[in-house]
């Protein structure tokens, strides 16, 4: 497959076709909605001088992504692409409602035939990118930076990583769990250890770090510390244990669980919710470690959170220095419209919709690379 560089406006790098592993039955319309082919089809024979302006759109406050992606699908996919007028938005660009992201104008036949195809794109990566964006923000709402680790491997298809890794990148998120979801902006996942690890060694967790410690020193030694439910005793005793080479702890409690500490101090319950990882039980954690001076340990907290719950962990202080986040950043809650909206330079499209013109659009040409 031949590199198509992509040069707009600015000289800004965009990513191009050779990043994304297109499926070849694209170009056949396999993926394409039915009418959408019966239409192309109609073009060709009835209409075939006609120039048409599709534009894109979406109905929120968001944040952009995909526009790389839906550049190079043209390039690949599109009727003599290098002439059609292109005119788009770039990765990361904040979008208001009904906010003209992508034009596109030439003969309908040679690319009309693509536009869910386009919406689809689209809308998956601007939600996560958008969803990303939110927990990063909510994260750094008191004012301190914490990290927000992508860990969106197990709540979808293994094929959407790089995708869903590259939009969590743009919107924020630094550390990916796995290497794919760091595939198109070249770098590696990242992580520690599993409760599998530990299962391994039937529940010590002192024995599982030091053999993740001793297999991996050249790691950051993170122990992961809800496996027995008691995570204030077992992160006690690898700080214990492990000294000044801990960096942290990470609490992963099922939000069906309720931890042991509060069986030892039932004094406490009865004005919280003490399932799950729960700000009573971080800022315990957070004591029990410091009165024996272990003040460098940082917590981890990871399991269903989403912004709006670390938007209240935030406000009232809870003792997290970083936050593991999945499946909340999957959620497909963007969608966009392509629209015909010119035909032969004049405004016609359906009633409601009309061309909407953006002085941000930056002009897209093809420079085929040798």
């Amino acid at each position: 497959m031949k590199e198509i560089q992509l040069k707009l406006q600015g000289d800004i790098k965009r990513l191009t076709n050779k990043t994304f592993k297109f499926d070849e039955r694209v170009g056949e319309g396999w993926f394409s909605a039915v009418y959408f082919l019966k239409t192309k089809k109609i073009a060709e024979n009835l209409k075939p001088d006609n120039i048409v302006t599709m534009q894109f759109f979406q109905k929120n406050h968001a944040v952009l992504c995909g526009t790389d992606e839906v550049i190079a699908l043209l390039e690949e996919f599109a009727i003599r692409p290098e002439e059609l007028e292109i005119h788009s938005l770039e990765d990361g660009d904040k979008v208001e409602p009904f906010e003209t992201v992508l034009t596109i104008t030439g003969p309908y036949q040679h690319f009309g035939f693509l536009e869910g195809v386009i919406d689809g794109i689209l809308a998956r990566r601007s939600s996560v990118a958008t969803n990303v964006y939110e927990v990063v923000k909510a994260a750094k709402s008191s004012g301190k930076e914490k990290p927000v680790i992508f860990m969106g491997d197990r709540d979808d298809h293994f094929t959407m990583q790089a995708g869903d890794g590259y939009a969590a990148f743009i919107g924020g998120s630094k550390a990916q769990a796995t290497h794919a979801m760091n595939e198109w902006w070249g770098k590696q996942g990242m992580g520690t250890m599993p409760h599998a690890l530990i299962q391994l060694f039937e529940g010590d967790v002192v024995e599982a770090s030091r053999a993740y410690k001793e297999t991996f020193p050249e790691d950051g030694l993170m122990a992961l510390v809800d496996y027995n439910n008691d995570v204030i005793t077992d992160s006690l005793k690898v700080a214990r244990e492990f000294g000044e080479e801990l960096g942290g702890v990470r609490i992963d409690t099922s939000n069906n669980m309720i931890d042991a500490y509060f069986t030892r101090h039932p004094e406490v319950l009865g004005t919280f919710d003490p399932r799950g990882v729960n700000p009573e039980l971080l800022f315990a954690l957070r004591r029990a470690l410091d009165e024996e001076g272990f003040n460098h340990v940082k917590i981890v907290a990871s399991g269903g959170f989403d912004a709006e719950r670390i938007a209240k962990y935030e406000k009232i202080g809870a003792p997290v220095d970083m936050y593991g986040v999945g499946s909340s950043l999957l959620k497909i809650h963007i969608g966009f419209t392509g629209d015909n909206v010119m035909l032969n330079g004049k405004p016609q499209a359906k009633e409601g919709r009309k061309y909407r013109p953006n002085p941000r659009l930056q002009k897209i040409e093809f420079v085929s690379a040798t």
